[in-house]
């Protein structure tokens, strides 16, 4: 096979992934405007009135405040966490690190449903811990951590040692070195590691499941009308919603990390500087 052979088998080969990807994405934004009440093929275009039923419906709305309040707690939590973690393991040098860094990122890498069950026995062990909103936040936090870990510490990893080094030549102290030098230099990656924290928390559902109690958030809304007929066509027009709505900070994400990765050591000179 040839070379131009080849670059068309690559194209066919990676538009039959794209198409086995987002085909079915495409078909829920199609039955979220069918005029039908059934999931029936082809649907009856076009429709906006299932958006509109599924916006008034009452138990949608405090489903999504309380996914976007874990959401937000459990990223703010694992930025924090997160980035903690990431200046020791890329700043010091011990024994263990590597370990260390391989325990941070295992609980992203394990069964969302054992880690489901460690976590709800770990609620029943804790007396001051309930099963619900505390209960989740906790539990999302957990592999939100990993997330920003990666972001950060890959960062960190590609910056200068001499930077930081001429910055503490020139008189800066470590506060400003951070402030002028380390933090421009790791601010995408916190950014797109807090974005992509709460789109995994946002749309959490099996850890959610057994840590929610009587709780709902916006994809256990989803998972229990899922088998009632009736709501079908409002939980196509809240996934389509939803789909959409992601899009959006994964992209922003993308463009961050992709953009930082270029520019880190540009941004740190002008800190060092400004130091």
């Amino acid at each position: 096979m040839g070379s131009q052979g080849l670059r068309w088998f690559l194209r066919i080969v990676s538009g039959m992934v794209l198409m086995f990807l987002y085909v079915p994405l495409v078909v829920v934004v199609l039955y979220a405007l069918t005029k039908s009440p059934n999931a029936t093929w082809p649907p009856q275009l076009l429709t906006f009135s299932w958006f509109t039923k599924a916006w008034h419906n009452p138990d949608l709305r405090p489903a999504i405040r309380n996914s976007i309040e874990v959401g937000l707690i459990a990223t703010f939590i694992a930025l924090v966490l997160g980035t903690l973690a990431s200046f020791g393991m890329a700043r010091a040098k011990f024994f263990g690190r590597d370990t260390i860094s391989f325990a941070l990122v295992l609980p992203i890498a394990f069964p969302g449903i054992v880690t489901a069950l460690a976590l709800s026995s770990m609620v029943d062990a804790m007396p001051g811990l309930n099963f619900g909103i505390p209960a989740i936040i906790v539990g999302h936090a957990t592999f939100c951590v990993v997330v920003v870990f990666n972001n950060v510490v890959a960062r960190l990893r590609r910056e200068s040692g001499s930077i930081l080094e001429a910055s503490m030549d020139l008189g800066a102290d470590g506060i400003t070195t951070f402030r002028h030098v380390t933090f421009p230099t790791i601010r995408t990656a916190l950014i797109a590691g807090g974005l992509l924290a709460f789109g995994l928390s946002f749309d959490e559902i099996v850890v959610t499941l057994y840590l929610s109690g009587s709780t709902t958030t916006l994809p256990l809304w989803i998972y229990n009308n899922l088998t009632r007929p009736v709501n079908l066509p409002e939980v196509y027009a809240v996934a389509t919603v939803v789909l959409l709505i992601s899009i959006i900070p994964v992209y922003i994400a993308i463009r961050l990390a992709g953009e930082g990765a270029l520019r880190p050591s540009s941004q740190a000179r002008q800190g060092a500087g400004a130091a």
